[in-house]
């Protein structure tokens, strides 16, 4: 959405919950955006509230029922354990929420967040960021009947996001996009885990089967000297390999006139370029946090449906919480 389009909308009147690390991005980006006209943020830190506002010349609001008084809709960004409390009051007024991933720490809590919004006529998107990383959007075209994902996400430890297993922290991003890419619902689950610095896991694997015979083999972990956020996609067409930190990616793809029953019947000694070509995926550059804030705008304003539902979020949710679930079993039939 360009700046001219969005004069013909009126700006959605927004506001933050929660100037943590990413609610920080949250109130700067907002703030700057035609779309928004952002109305301030809440943040139960005095100190910390302070500071932002000092330093994004924002407003905060040393009240969230005050903030809810004056905007249509929200983004909360804070910690996961106080999602529900918080949407759960915005979507009861009738404003829109975004909802930092993971949606709520229950699938119970997801059900009732949603079942309010669609008594209120409110929307309800989930904030799986990486849908909208350069890489995913230039990939998304060639995907086609996936067969085998493999996908890793190791990071530094960073206190940000510790509140929860690795599972929901980091590994819920790639459950999102993996299940997105597959398109057929979760048969089965094999996972492990391993707790190193925090109470709860780590690290951790996860084997996921899906309905239509697709197997995932998802890897996270926040306990790592470097980061890493790599994506891997093996289908009938051929193998995408995808970098979401650096955003970009390649396809090899197989040569719609190849024959190899020629080639070799010719007496050459034939070599994978006879058969296969590389395609490099480029998609527009875009701060990925401001193309889910466009989308949320878009959504809102009706000019397009919820790029990642409240819906998706619940789902993505279940199967993390399916993997945590067994993570546990497999701990206690070692012990056993």
């Amino acid at each position: 959405m360009t700046s001219g389009s969005a004069r013909d909308v009126r700006a959605v009147r927004v506001g933050v919950a929660g100037a943590g690390g990413l609610g920080f991005h949250h109130v700067r980006i907002l703030r700057d955006m035609p779309e928004f006209e952002l109305v301030g943020f809440y943040e139960s830190n005095p100190g910390r509230a302070r500071t932002v506002s000092e330093e994004l010349g924002v407003r905060a609001f040393a009240d969230l029922e005050a903030l809810l008084d004056d905007v249509d809709a929200m983004t909360i960004v804070v910690p996961t354990s106080s999602h529900f409390e918080v949407a759960r009051a915005a979507l009861e007024r009738g404003k829109h929420v975004l909802i930092e991933k993971p949606i709520t720490t229950t699938v119970e809590e997801a059900d009732e967040l949603l079942a309010i919004a669609q008594r209120t006529g409110a929307m309800v998107q989930t904030g799986h960021v990486e849908r909208f990383n350069r890489a995913i959007r230039a990939a998304l075209p060639y995907v086609r009947d996936p067969r085998f994902v493999e996908s890793d996400r190791l990071a530094p430890f960073t206190l940000r996001g510790a509140d929860v297993p690795v599972v929901l922290d980091l590994m819920i991003h790639d459950i999102d996009l993996i299940g997105t890419l597959v398109g057929s619902p979760v048969s089965d689950i094999a996972a492990v885990g391993v707790s190193v610095l925090m109470p709860t896991e780590d690290i951790a694997n996860a084997r996921i089967t899906f309905e239509s015979g697709a197997v995932a083999n998802i890897t996270a972990s926040r306990i790592s000297r470097e980061r890493m956020r790599k994506l891997r996609i093996f289908q009938p067409s051929g193998y995408l390999s995808l970098d979401l930190g650096a955003g970009n990616g390649e396809f090899y793809r197989l040569k719609g006139a190849a024959d190899i029953g020629a080639v070799m019947a010719s007496g050459a000694t034939p070599g994978l370029t006879d058969f296969v070509e590389r395609v490099p995926l480029e998609a527009p550059e875009g701060e990925p946090l401001r193309l889910e804030f466009e989308s949320f705008a878009a959504a809102i304003t009706g000019r397009a449906p919820l790029a990642v539902s409240g819906a998706d979020g619940r789902r993505a949710l279940a199967v993390a919480l399916r993997i945590m679930h067994d993570i546990e079993q497999s701990a206690r039939t070692v012990c056993a």
